[in-house]
């Protein structure tokens, strides 16, 4: 039995099951789920569409469209962002990059119930992996407003340097929902739970640019779905624990002895957020309880076994942290 590209399930095709052909590709069942084109076609396009269209961050990527039932490369209206094994960086296991993405992404969505970017892998026309999610802020020809934390904290490159994606804290960022939100008590939830989970799942480049608000069908704010979560720790494994302080300016007595964040960290900033701690107290305890769900997606994923073990070793570790 093969695995489908999308959800990880058993299935009998060599992509993806009905159900992710239907949540990814907007019900497109004549879609070309393969690529027409290899990586160096991609790295070809990457270089012509570099300066036509705009996607943050660092790693190489291109838009996508749907034309004549097949995934093309485009420098606008794009629907879709594809991520490719990256030829520039060189950390430790790089070939499993888009499957730590995927899996990574699978976990929240499936395990915890997190409202993600729809996403999967996909293959080249050679067969080799990327991954691929579905734009979020793209509806019916719509596009729909939306800011990041960056551009929420008034955080530059001008004002604040180079480092500006984490010139700030995960407590000041949650402040911004309370102050901008009229639903901040139901949207300081989800993001005190995406914080939590980068740090569970190794997260170490949880930047403000990876937060955002979106503008909802009601035309006011909420979170936006989760995006580019994957086990950073993974793949460097000498990075810090976390992209931002928990904190302004404060630390627990827990974080002065031990160095690192634990429960107790947690659960004063769920206080400093003003979420109720038996709120926090549950998600916290629901990374513990939901263990054995998380290891079989993991086994079921498409990393190499050492990595499998590795990404393994990471979540144990920080389960440790937060009991």
């Amino acid at each position: 039995m093969n695995k489908c590209l999308g959800c990880l399930k058993e299935i009998s095709s060599e992509t993806y099951c009905p159900s992710c052909i239907r949540t990814l590709f907007d019900k497109n069942r004549n879609i070309r789920p393969i690529l027409n084109f290899d990586k160096n076609d991609f790295l070809k396009k990457r270089i012509e569409l570099a300066d036509k269209f705009s996607i943050s961050g660092v790693q190489d990527k291109i838009s996508l469209k749907i034309e004549n039932n097949e995934l093309i490369p485009t420098e606008k209206n794009g629907l879709f962002i594809l991520k490719p094994i990256p030829v520039n960086l060189v950390p430790q296991f790089t070939e499993d990059i888009p499957a730590n993405e995927h899996l990574t992404m699978q976990i929240a969505k499936q395990v915890f119930k997190m409202k993600t970017a729809e996403n999967g892998l996909i293959k080249f026309s050679d067969g080799e992996l990327a991954y691929i999610t579905k734009r979020f802020d793209r509806v019916n020809d719509n596009k729909l407003r939306q800011e990041d934390f960056c551009q929420l904290l008034n955080e530059t490159p001008e004002n604040s340097g180079n480092n500006y994606k984490y010139d700030s804290s995960y407590e000041e960022a949650g402040r911004m929902i309370h102050y901008f939100l009229t639903a901040s008590r139901i949207e300081i939830e989800k993001f005190y739970l995406q914080v939590l989970f980068n740090y569970v799942f190794g997260n170490g480049d949880a930047h403000l640019k990876n937060f955002s608000l979106i503008e909802s069908s009601y035309g006011d704010y909420i979170m936006s779905p989760a995006y580019d979560l994957i086990n950073t720790s993974v793949h460097f494994p000498n990075e810090t624990r976390m992209a931002l302080d928990l904190f302004n300016n404060f630390e627990t007595k827990s974080f002065k002895i031990n160095g690192f964040y634990k429960r107790i960290d947690f659960i004063k900033l769920a206080e400093k957020l003003r979420i109720n701690w038996n709120r926090a107290d549950r998600f916290i305890n629901d990374f513990v309880m939901k263990r054995d769900m998380v290891i079989e997606l993991i086994n079921r994923s498409y990393l190499k076994d050492i990595v499998k073990s590795r990404y393994l070793e990471i979540f144990k570790d920080r389960l440790k942290a937060i009991k």
